[in-house]
């Protein structure tokens, strides 16, 4: 498959008969279905959320909605990485979140796409149109409350991420993202003391409220002060998670 140009829309996403995409077969053996709402599903019910849900390729700069278009699916990330962007008036990028492995777009009361959603890697989407959702909620009331129980989780975060944001300190902000994004990768079985980061320093830096620089010089500090090391660029191993916690003044981890 040709990769579409930053920012393009990915056709597959408007046409399930394209090359790539495919109706989902094996939700009970998914990788990351412990992390995703249809866990809620027991595995008898999970056939009647596999004939409705469809696979979806996303390669890395490929556009899966954005703002202002109609809703009209809900996704949960089985690959890869997104970003949720939004464009200020000033021309301003401001990036509220990334969507990793397990994440559920769909929580919003809104009846249109409120961020630009786009894959910072190549990804991979379950796709289930809004009625068809709509539908399984109904007939299984456990999924519901799960839905219910992830847009409070997301609550949550969101209060987290405003704190993070008004903290002064870039070192404060950046220590608080390791460890998320280490607890997120714990849950995932993997290692949460060595931390990919499919995100650049440049969608760090918008998500976190700082610039590009600031963000490179707050990674040297925390290497220097012993609490980090970098042996890739898009790699960070914690080696002091009690001095990163203590920096980030954050006990909920």
């Amino acid at each position: 498959m040709t990769r579409p140009h930053p920012g393009t829309a990915l056709s597959a996403v408007e046409d399930p008969a394209t090359p790539g995409c495919s109706p989902l077969r094996d939700c009970l053996h998914c990788s990351v279905r412990h992390l995703a709402v249809c866990s809620a599903l027991a595995p008898e019910e999970v056939q009647a959320l596999e004939r409705v849900t469809v696979s979806l390729p996303l390669p890395l700069g490929a556009t899966l909605a954005r703002a202002g278009e109609p809703r009209q699916h809900v996704y949960t990330l089985t690959g890869g990485a997104l970003r949720l962007v939004r464009t200020l008036s000033d021309g301003r990028r401001q990036i509220s979140g990334f969507v990793l492995p397990g994440n559920y777009l769909g929580l919003t009361g809104s009846d249109h796409h409120r961020y630009d959603i786009e894959a910072i890697a190549d990804s991979r989407v379950c796709r289930v149109a809004l009625p068809q959702m709509k539908d399984l909620r109904a007939r299984f009331p456990h999924l519901e409350r799960k839905l219910l129980q992830r847009a409070c989780q997301e609550l949550d975060d969101a209060h987290d991420a405003a704190l993070s944001l008004g903290r002064l300190q870039p070192a404060e902000k950046l220590a608080d993202f390791l460890l998320r994004l280490a607890a997120r990768q714990a849950r995932l079985g993997e290692n949460g003391l060595r931390v990919t980061l499919p995100m650049g320093r440049g969608d760090i830096a918008d998500h976190l409220g700082l610039t590009m620089e600031t963000v490179s010089r707050t990674f040297t500090k925390l290497r220097q002060q012993g609490l980090i090391a970098l042996p890739h660029l898009n790699t960070v191993e914690i080696l002091d998670e009690d001095g990163l916690r203590l920096l980030s003044a954050d006990e909920t981890y």
